[in-house]
């Protein structure tokens, strides 16, 4: 049964789901970190809140955390920090100090005060201790080990100056007298964390019925739409209006040649009739999202060459996944749309259509596919993990594009646009393959004509 009632007054400080028991979800992946450590390791969350590094400004998302330490706690709230000790089988977990005036600004906070088990209740770790014991406790621990040791902390090889990075310096310092060494656990978080377990994998296909359920009602109002920032309104809307999160991450909306910039953000142009629009967007449930890419007419009818670019685009996305399966990695077949849309324009626009093209780019535009899990483009960061084999519960995009200028002579009529096309799906790698869980938010030329009639 899951506990409710106790989350409700944390809800924006602890990710708990009415889905299932999250505090037991948090504590079984702990134990499954602590058996893959050989001596004690220290997770850092994020220091201190997003803005407040500044003096003019201060933000807040719902989402802050260290995805690493949010994985392992579901603590969303900064100045928080885990050590896991696979010799004793421990836990301990540091917070700030209780500060009622913060609550009084901010609402509830997890923060420690003496004889209180409030934080052991919410989060399930016993072993709750002040923020500023943390340094001595790992000093403590590092002279027990036998000379030559080391210890774990959560940071990359490869990605520097980020804040666990700057905890990891921290480290060195208080450890240098102790002679022990400094190890990264990062590898060993990565291969716990990229397959999903069955209840992320549940929060994942709510997110898809919630966004197949906000693209179809935009679809059917499509002609109301004047402008990029209109529509998008709507999509967020209907988006968060059916879930428990935030939006995975701000949504795309580029009509006719905005579409050209993959990350456009303006969002404030006019709609023009004829062109087409590019939607890339999703939402979160719990800590897991949807990452969905669809491209439609905004009158509501693709155009001869249009028609013929999009159907080259969603072929590819079908052509990749005849190599996604277990056992290969995305770096290992990442080139397999890239090199079916070249071919498919030299046949079907070139050939076919007596047509020309243009491209913004030399054969590969973007990455096909990004694993998606704590993060929506999840991985580790600086190679985004796309050398890791395939392996079942992993969650990974397919997202081929297109991008240039375009040219066609079809039914006798000569057609010349500049055009961006991306299709998007999220792929939940099975045993023997994969399940499309986007299946069901349309995307064939039919399918899209047909609702925005």
């Amino acid at each position: 049964m899951v506990e409710k009632s106790i989350y409700k007054p944390y809800s924006q400080v602890f990710i708990s789901s009415d889905r299932y028991n999250s505090k037991n979800l948090y504590k079984k992946r702990r134990k499954a970190m602590l058996k893959e450590l050989d001596s004690f390791c220290v997770f850092a969350g994020i220091p201190m809140d997003p803005g407040t590094e500044e003096a003019y400004v201060q933000i807040w998302n719902k989402m802050v955390q260290e995805p690493a330490f949010m994985f392992l706690t579901g603590i969303n709230q900064a100045g928080c920090y885990l050590l896991l000790d696979p010799r004793t089988d421990e836990e301990i977990l540091f917070v700030p100090p209780k500060d009622p005036f913060k609550e009084f600004w901010n609402g509830k906070r997890l923060g420690f005060l003496e004889g209180d088990n409030e934080v052991a209740r919410i989060t399930g770790i016993q072993d709750v201790r002040p923020v500023d014991e943390l340094i001595d406790t790992v000093v403590a621990r590092a002279k027990k080990l036998p000379k030559g040791s080391f210890a774990y902390a959560y940071y990359f090889e490869k990605f520097k100056e980020d804040h666990n990075d700057r905890f990891r310096h921290q480290l060195l310092k208080a450890l240098k007298p102790t002679g022990i060494k400094l190890k990264s656990a990062a590898a060993l978080h990565w291969a716990l964390r990229l397959p999903l377990e069955a209840e992320r994998i549940m929060d994942a296909e709510a997110a898809q019925a919630v966004t197949n359920n906000a693209f179809r009602k935009v679809l059917a109002e499509m002609k109301n739409f004047k402008t990029e920032r209109e529509l998008g309104l709507k999509l967020d809307y209907e988006m968060q209006r059916e879930s428990d999160g935030d939006l995975a991450f701000p949504t795309i909306v580029a009509g006719g040649a905005n579409a050209c910039c993959l990350h456009y953000v303006k969002k404030d142009e006019p709609l023009k009739a004829g062109e087409l629009v590019l939607l890339d967007f999703g939402i979160r449930i719990g800590s897991l999202h949807s990452d969905i890419s669809r491209t439609i007419p905004v009158s509501g009818k693709f155009s001869p060459l249009q028609k013929l670019l999009y159907q080259i685009v969603l072929d590819s996305a079908l052509e990749y996944q005849k190599h996604v399966r277990p056992g290969v990695s995305l770096k290992e077949i990442g080139m397999v749309p890239w090199d079916y849309i070249m071919q498919e324009l030299e046949t079907r626009l070139v050939k076919g259509a007596k047509g020309s093209y243009k491209l913004l780019y030399d054969k590969r535009p973007h990455g096909v596919s990004h694993f998606i899990g704590e993060q929506i483009h999840e991985g580790e960061p600086g190679t985004r993990s796309l050398d890791t084999v395939l392996r079942p519960g992993m969650l990974i995009s397919c997202e081929p594009g297109l991008y240039g200028e375009f040219k066609a002579t079809i039914g006798g009529k000569t057609y010349r646009e500049k055009i961006g096309i991306r299709i998007e799906d999220d792929l939940l790698i099975t045993k023997d393959g994969f399940r499309n869980i986007s299946k069901d938010i349309p995307k064939t030329v039919d399918d899209l004509e047909r609702l925005m009639k």
